[in-house]
């Protein structure tokens, strides 16, 4: 198999020059083969594998191309990056595990060594990129059916998967992920391995875990790496918010036209479904994935469980659950340790994602779609990709209805945001402005004076414009004033204890 890529074939003869046997290795032989088959793959991160110094190879390198090598020592392993490449190099080796660990203890080993480690055949595959080792230029090293598995595209370890799992827990991640990519199955008995292991799951840093998720958020139809994390019980552990949306109840009311039946969907089914829509509708643009839809997606219904009320002769409800949901996500983005710069646009998905149904009305007013533009901000567009991905009923009449009720609410949106100046908005009057016509220090004051005049513009009382603005505070500041000052001295009043307690 002539891998045709010139700075392989270039590092395979450096390393022939250094009397170096070296292999490309796992995800990369993968996904060349998959290009050979017609599928559309771009990958730029390359495994190599070298027998012998891989650190010392990898310097070699890095000193040949003129980068530098990052060298991992307790593992013995270095990465280079070489322009849009990122090349890792280890050397053939063996691994154990302690019980209660992922880290390995390594140990020189065989090529054969090397691959037997590794999670899955069809990453447990090389090609040799020289002639020194016990393979020719070029050719496919597959010692336990890689290319086999490629055919039937499935997810089989290459030793017992128990042993595969159990001294790696994080591979069982890693199947669901490769599942959802890839469009693979999961061989049964790994299957059975990783719902016996899932809670294993727990000695696997937070870190790793929230990486595995998010990766899987961003394939091609994610609902498959969630349901087999939920069928393994491997979700309880990892996401047990998720998991708590599945299950379906039901209670039938005796009336006086016979037994009526009241049930709910089932909600983990249905924000799977959701998620799916986004991700169809992103590759439709074919656009650059944002997972963080993706991931308020998955948020959008996460406080049903926690709101949901059953109402006599009405049915389920699940009343504000969309700010519970909102609220929740600080917290559920620290225990996930995620990048907080993305709570602030998770949180505006989950807490206005059933707004913009309520103004389908042709007799709302301008003042409800102002306020929702400005509380949207940037995430106005992603807002209504999620609520029309929200459609999931059956009927296609009825979901064409609620797209086209969208279609109207998206476009007043857009008249309103443009006619009203309403992309960036806050007030004209600025707060160092605010603070000389009223002769303010930085305060409290400041902000409800400005919120004040953002209201009114909110409202309609007054248009978006500077003049406008300035003439409406120095004709209502002293009121302001007065206002700041009572809730100021409210704030400071000594709370009584509340004698109910």
């Amino acid at each position: 198999m002539i891998i045709q890529e010139k700075l392989l074939n270039d590092i395979g003869a450096l390393a022939e020059s250094q009397g170096v046997a070296l292999y490309v290795v796992g995800g990369y032989v993968r996904d060349f083969m998959r290009s050979a088959r017609g599928e559309v793959v771009i990958r730029k991160d390359v495994d190599f594998t070298v027998v012998g110094d891989a650190v010392a190879f990898a310097r070699e390198v890095a000193s040949r191309f003129r980068s530098r090598a990052v060298v991992y020592e307790r593992f013995r392993t270095a990465m280079v990056p070489l322009g849009e490449y990122q090349c890792e190099f280890v050397g053939t080796r063996k691994e154990e595990y302690e019980p209660h660990s992922r880290n390995p203890i390594v140990s020189e080993g065989t090529l054969e060594d090397d691959l037997r480690r590794r999670d899955f055949t069809v990453n447990a595959m090389a090609v040799a990129l020289n002639n020194l080792g016990e393979h020719s230029f070029g050719e496919l090293v597959d010692l336990f059916g890689g290319q086999d598995d490629m055919e039937r595209k499935l997810l089989k370890t290459p030793i017992d998967p128990f042993l595969t799992f159990k001294d790696d827990p994080l591979r069982m991640m890693r199947a669901a992920r490769f599942a959802s990519q890839l469009g693979f199955m999961i061989d049964p008995i790994a299957m059975q391995a990783m719902t016996n292991l899932a809670d294993r799951i727990r000695i696997i840093s937070q870190e790793r875990q929230t990486d595995e998720l998010l990766k899987i958020l961003a394939s091609p139809r994610p609902s498959t790496g969630f349901k087999i994390l939920f069928k393994t019980g491997l979700l309880q552990y990892v996401f047990p918010e998720v998991y708590a949306l599945a299950g379906v109840d039901l209670v039938q009311e005796n009336t006086e036209v016979g037994r009526q039946e009241y049930r709910h969907k089932d909600v983990f089914y249905h924000t799977l479904q959701v998620v799916d829509n986004v991700a169809q509708m992103q590759d439709a643009k074919a656009e650059e994935v944002n997972v963080w839809l993706r991931f308020a997606t998955l948020m959008h219904d996460i406080a049903k469980p926690k709101t949901k009320r059953f109402l006599p002769g009405v049915g389920w409800s699940f009343h504000g659950h969309e700010e519970v949901g909102a609220r929740w996500q600080a917290r559920l983005f620290r225990r996930l340790k995620l990048p907080l710069h993305h709570l602030d646009y998770v949180e505006t998905l989950v807490r206005l994602h059933q707004r913009p149904m309520a103004l389908v009305d042709e007799e709302v007013t301008d003042s409800a779609i102002r306020r929702l533009v400005v509380h949207a901000g940037e995430a106005l567009e992603d807002l209504f990709t999620l609520c029309r991905a929200d459609i999931t009923t059956k009927n296609p009449a009825l979901a064409q209805r609620y797209l086209k009720n969208y279609d109207l609410v998206y476009q007043k949106m857009l008249d309103v945001r443009e006619r009203d100046a309403l992309r960036a908005f806050q007030s004209p009057v600025r707060g160092e402005e605010i603070m000389e016509l009223c002769g303010l220090q930085p305060s409290r004051a400041v902000g409800i004076i400005k919120i004040a005049i953002e209201e009114a513009i909110l409202d309609g009382i007054i248009p978006n414009e500077y003049e406008a603005a300035k003439a409406y505070l120095l004709a209502h500041k002293d009121e302001w004033l007065v206002q700041a000052k009572e809730e100021e001295t409210q704030r400071k009043r000594p709370q009584r204890p509340d004698s109910s307690q």
